[in-house]
């Protein structure tokens, strides 16, 4: 284990101010990801900032969005009752996440920014960019059946883990990030970069920032939707593919409006605009779906052993909408 040096923020300012006291210094939330980083001898920081004084608060606002504290619980939003209600994709993304001695310790800021679990990342005998910029990566041409068919690059085709960054991503998310130079919001679906030729800068954080929370805007139709989750066991496995969905429908049986955010298939949360484009005004139909989806997936670019996810992403799709549209089981 590398030495560190470790300081308790009592709040953000002083988490901040902290921070940029120590050279090499990162923030710890519940430490379910940085820890085990760190015990991997993949990350070193020089000095760790608790950052479990920040807030936990769940808070409803009066247009019915939700402000969600940086160190809230992945369970104690999990379990909300204005999230189960308004906002039910994201109880279920979250508990599809992990088990729940995770969940208990896992803060919503720290699931944001966790890191990729690709093993070429943690193996320190393999090439990976991300971990060693310019080195190279062993999954393009290893095994890659777990790995990305939408934005990746040719120097990293790792995907992004979490399951609450996908509901988020399709719930317009905004984050509220405390930094040196003052306070500023940015959606979550910019916060995370795609790979690029440097796919160790993972994040548009800025040096020293902070994420102190997240809010939900309104979205009455969120009530209508629901997460599913494809992996190759039930217990708590990373996502092959995943998908966030909520469905309004016209009186006429039309799409008045649609969210859809995949996840297991990009570096960053994916929200599908091209297929939330193509569904507004169309029926409601499996084949308007399936449509849809097709000119989302136009751009996927599958490696030697993930073609099938391409297949896997239009049918998921295609099922969640269908349950949502009420042509099939409840969701």
């Amino acid at each position: 284990m590398t030495p560190f040096s470790y300081q308790k923020a009592a709040d953000s300012a002083a988490a901040v101010r902290m921070a940029g006291a120590m050279a090499g210094a990162r923030y710890l939330g519940g430490g379910t990801n940085l820890v085990d980083l760190m015990r991997e001898t993949i990350e070193r920081p020089a000095a760790l900032v608790d950052v479990t004084g920040l807030s936990t608060r769940l808070e409803v606002r009066g247009d019915g969005g939700l402000a969600i504290g940086a160190g809230a619980k992945n369970t104690a939003v999990a379990e909300h009752a204005h999230v189960r209600r308004a906002y039910p994709m994201l109880a279920r993304a979250i508990l599809t996440g992990a088990s729940a001695q995770i969940r208990n310790m896992a803060t919503v800021g720290g699931n944001i920014l966790q890191r990729t679990r690709c093993a070429y990342f943690y193996d320190r005998a393999s090439r990976c960019n991300k971990r060693t910029p310019g080195a190279g990566c062993d999954a393009i041409e290893g095994f890659n059946r777990e790995h990305a068919i939408l934005g990746a690059s040719a120097a990293c085709v790792a995907v992004h883990p979490s399951d609450m960054c996908v509901a988020l991503a399709a719930l317009d998310a905004q984050v509220r990030l405390e930094g040196p130079l003052g306070s500023r919001t940015l959606p979550v679906i910019e916060l995370h970069r795609l790979p690029g030729d440097r796919p160790d800068i993972e994040t548009e954080l800025a040096p020293g920032e902070l994420i102190v929370a997240v809010d939900l805007p309104p979205m009455p139709f969120a009530a209508r939707s629901t997460y599913r989750k494809v992996r190759d066991r039930a217990s708590f496995a990373f996502a092959l593919v995943s998908v966030a969905a909520a469905l309004d429908l016209a009186t006429d049986g039309s799409v008045r409006d649609v969210r859809l955010a995949l996840g297991g298939v990009a570096h960053k949360p994916w929200r599908a605009f091209a297929a939330e484009a193509a569904l507004r005004g169309r029926p409601a139909t499996p084949d308007a779906f399936r449509a849809a989806v097709e000119v989302e997936l136009q751009a996927a670019t599958p490696l030697s052993q993930n073609g099938f996810k391409v297949e896997l992403a239009a049918r998921t799709v295609v099922a969640v909408l269908e349950d949502l549209a009420g042509k099939g089981e409840r969701p």
